[in-house]
């Protein structure tokens, strides 16, 4: 008898499908000599819990803002610790260059795959920079925030993935590495958890998939 409590699960792409976003930012404020507290000045400002909603991070992910003209803002609040300006082309590329895809992940979509489970993509976008291939070969749905106009945490675009799914949301849950997208999923009714690793989100897949699992 199948006591499965969902029928799809839904993912973020950065920090949950790739290593965690610290680490490759990390990585990109080390190598270019980053001063990090106005780099973490101009971060919470724009995408703290206050920021205002025409920031340049909420029109980058709804596609107000191209790419090149959301890295000339953000190179423009950067300086590195030696007092250089820090260069705009290819600044995103350049911020995300070691956020890899995390294996274990990776290899836990693959699965849920072939078990039937129905795999959705849902991503604030920072450009284009997505492996399309990975993400054709993971993803029933893929719903990128740029492409629709809409970002996390509004709950229309939530909505909109259901949509695409035919799931009603309690049949579907959802991981994010940020808390106030897990309540967005939340408030439209969809279990969803917060992903810190892929042991303990495969747990609650396999939770919630009950006899299934």
């Amino acid at each position: 008898m199948d006591e499965r409590r969902i029928d799809a699960v839904v993912l973020d792409w950065g920090g949950v499908l790739t290593v965690p976003v610290p680490a490759f930012i990390e990585d990109w404020l080390t190598g270019e000599n980053i001063d990090r507290e106005r780099y973490g000045a101009t971060v919470r400002g724009w995408m703290g819990r206050d920021a205002a909603p025409d920031n340049p991070v909420f029109r980058l992910e709804t596609g107000e803002l191209t790419t090149h003209e959301f890295e000339a803002l953000l190179a423009a609040e950067l300086v590195t610790l030696d007092g250089r300006e820090v260069a705009s082309t290819g600044l995103l590329r350049r911020m995300f260059g070691s956020a890899r895809p995390d294996p274990a992940m990776v290899d836990l979509v693959r699965g849920l795959r072939a078990d039937g489970i129905t795999t959705a993509l849902l991503s604030n976008s920072w450009g284009e920079g997505y492996p399309e291939d990975l993400l054709l070969e993971l993803f029933d749905t893929i719903v990128i925030s740029g492409r629709i106009g809409l970002r996390k945490p509004d709950p229309r675009i939530f909505e909109h993935t259901l949509d695409r799914l035919g799931l009603p949301a309690h049949r579907c849950v959802f991981f994010d590495d940020a808390p106030v997208n897990v309540e967005g999923a939340r408030a439209v009714g969809m279990h969803a958890h917060r992903h810190t690793d892929a042991e303990s989100t495969r747990a609650v897949i396999d939770q919630l998939r009950g006899a299934a699992a």
